[in-house]
């Protein structure tokens, strides 16, 4: 089962994650260096937070998606998202941006080169099984629709 294909609903993932920096850069110019701090509750993220999640998901997801490419039946290794959090307080909005938003054209352009064969190769995730290499583009895809929606209610929050 994919968490985030909730997210997703009726839309392709490919238009969907070529388009998240630009609606990320939309949000943090929105929300200036003040709202950035911002977060829906106490306890959650803050906007700045949420884009170095954003950062370091696109650098494991770059490895995991050049890894199910290269290797026949890859297992994707999970990570502790709390314990890579720890670090974002040495990390600024912005710079998080420019990382994640290099990575994402880098890993867009890989994904628009496959043929529609490497759409249907089979890989595994220790926690959520056996999937394929459309689902795991389907997740980045319904991740960034998670957290845009998350930063998103931040703006409306804040006015």
């Amino acid at each position: 089962m994919n968490p985030y294909a909730s997210f997703l609903g009726d839309q392709k993932p490919l238009p969907v994650i070529a388009e998240t920096p630009e609606r990320l850069r939309t949000v943090l110019e929105a929300l200036g260096d003040e709202g950035l701090e911002r977060a829906l509750a106490p306890g959650k993220w803050s906007a700045r937070q949420i884009l170095c999640h954003l950062a370091d998901c696109e650098i494991a997801f770059a490895f995991r998606l050049r890894q199910a490419l290269a290797e026949d039946h890859h297992v994707i290794q999970p990570f502790d998202q709390d314990g890579w959090a720890r670090s974002y307080g040495a990390y600024e909005a912005r710079e998080a941006w420019v990382v994640f938003a290099a990575l994402r054209k880098w890993n867009v352009r890989l994904v628009e080169s496959l043929p529609a064969s490497a759409w249907s190769k089979r890989l595994s995730h220790p926690e959520r099984g056996e999937m394929t290499f459309q689902t795991v583009i389907e997740t980045m895809a319904g991740h960034d629709l998670n957290h845009l929606g998350q930063i998103e209610r931040i703006v409306a929050a804040a006015g």
